[in-house]
């Protein structure tokens, strides 16, 4: 790959220097000491993978590069390290995402041994179980961190942080700046190919964002027609304050929406839109109760079949073709035909393979009915579907935003600091998630060290 080529490149323009600093680190004292934390977390900011120098015996710089390099191409945020045995253990994966400040999935090798955690908001605490029992048996350092990257990267959600492509890959500052006039005349375009994979995710974002614009626009339309059937005027005779509250509220949720569809750059932004029209229909027929001396509604979801039809007025059963029965929110219209033994009136989008129900369509839909359906009941109501599978993928909410309840979310590779979860990172070494130090003082793999 190119982008695998340049990053070669500029870890060969490095080493000299970087062999020389070895050299005198190696007569130093102090020089087989442990590794500061802080040096290897920011060494990871630069870089996905870290060879502590005593543990170079462990994985080759050349097999280093390699894995640096899947990973880096797949732009996933799959942190590793290499250790040495004996390497102070007392709440290091802690302490390391801490220092590190960004969220990922973080394996550490460390003498023989391999464990891993990672934020929820990528991969499961389960899923980190999974991955790092599959390797256990793996073999040497290479073989077994290899299997957890190749693993790993068909499983973690999240995109790359963006210092891998702004920092050279793990090169030193003083290194990098050092050879910077080489770099400048042979490889000024090194940077950019390592950027490809992000630049093509933002491509497929505002491809994605353009087809839900459609969608959106025809729901602030019918919006904007209701407003205008209502034909209400505050100062119409017996209109009251709590009538011209609904109705502001509802002409406020009007402009949000159109606001914030306007200034939308990416498709998890859609929520709020959405949210924006379910608040305002609400509020609609909250007075055209009033206006009719009929009870106030309850506060209900959107008709599941098309949140235009407003606020829905019952739960009913229903059957998706090849799908699991389950309760939807249904208008009064759409719970006639289902007890009548007709078929909904569903809302159709453009697809592929022409109009579709919209939880057969794409990935993309899942911003635009979580806003509608939220308060986490959008799992229970879309399960099964098309658009449910997808939602369930731990890589949707990278790409799509999250949420959703039960669908979880994802936001690997953001810079989130010391503001995480720290149980995510707990535990004993190989022992699961039970809370505690790194380490637990000597025993096998599975008791801890």
């Amino acid at each position: 790959m190119k982008g695998a080529m340049a990053r070669t490149l500029v870890r060969l323009l490095i080493v000299p220097v970087v062999a020389a600093l070895a050299v005198l680190m190696a007569g130093a004292p102090g020089a087989h000491a442990a590794t500061d934390l802080s040096r290897i977390a920011a060494s990871l900011r630069e870089s996905p993978v870290y060879v502590d120098p005593a543990a170079s015996d462990l994985l080759s710089e050349s097999d280093a590069e390699a894995l640096a390099d899947k990973i880096q191409d797949a732009d996933k945020p799959v942190f590793v390290a290499v250790l040495p045995d004996g390497y102070p253990t007392a709440n290091l994966f802690q302490n390391l995402r801490t220092e590190t400040g960004v969220t990922g999935l973080y394996g550490i090798r460390l003498g023989d041994r391999f464990d891993a955690r990672a934020d929820s908001a990528v991969l499961s605490r389960d899923g980190v179980r999974n991955l790092v029992t599959a390797v256990q048996d793996a073999g040497d350092t290479k073989a077994q961190l290899n299997d957890f990257v190749d693993d790993a990267l068909r499983n973690v959600g999240g995109s790359a942080p963006s210092s891998w492509s702004e920092g050279g890959d793990g090169v030193p500052t003083g290194a990098l700046i050092t050879t910077g006039a080489v770099l400048a005349a042979g490889g000024a375009g090194a940077y950019a190919l390592v950027r490809r994979n992000r630049r093509r995710h933002e491509e497929e974002q505002r491809a994605a964002l353009e087809k839900l614009r459609v969608v959106v626009d025809e729901d602030i339309t019918a919006f904007g027609e209701e407003l205008d059937r209502l034909d209400f005027h505050p100062s119409e005779p017996g209109a009251d304050d709590a009538m011209r509250a609904d109705y502001e509220h509802s002409l406020d949720a009007y402009d949000q929406a159109k606001s914030l569809m306007a200034a939308a750059r990416h498709p998890e932004e859609v929520r709020g839109v959405t949210q924006a029209l379910e608040d305002g229909r609400f509020s609609l027929a909250r007075l055209t109760a009033r206006r009719e001396g009929r009870p106030l509604p309850e506060r209900r979801p959107p008709c599941f079949f098309d949140p235009r039809h407003g606020p829905s007025v019952a739960d009913a059963t229903w059957t998706p073709p090849g799908g699991a029965t389950r309760e939807v929110p249904v208008c009064a219209a759409d719970r006639t035909r289902l007890a009548d033994g007709r078929d909904p009136m569903v809302r159709e989008v453009d697809t592929v393979d022409g109009r579709r129900p919209y939880w057969e369509a794409g990935p993309a839909y899942g911003p635009w009915a979580g806003g509608y359906f939220g308060g986490g009941i959008l799992p229970g109501l879309l399960v099964g579907t098309m658009l449910g599978s997808m939602m369930a993928g731990p890589a949707y909410g990278a790409d799509y935003g999250a949420g959703y309840g039960d669908f979880g979310g994802y936001g690997g590779g953001d810079v989130s600091g010391a503001d995480f979860d720290s149980g995510d990172f707990g535990g004993d070494f190989g022992s699961g998630f039970g809370g505690g130090d790194f380490g637990g003082g000597g025993g096998d793999f599975g008791g801890g060290f």
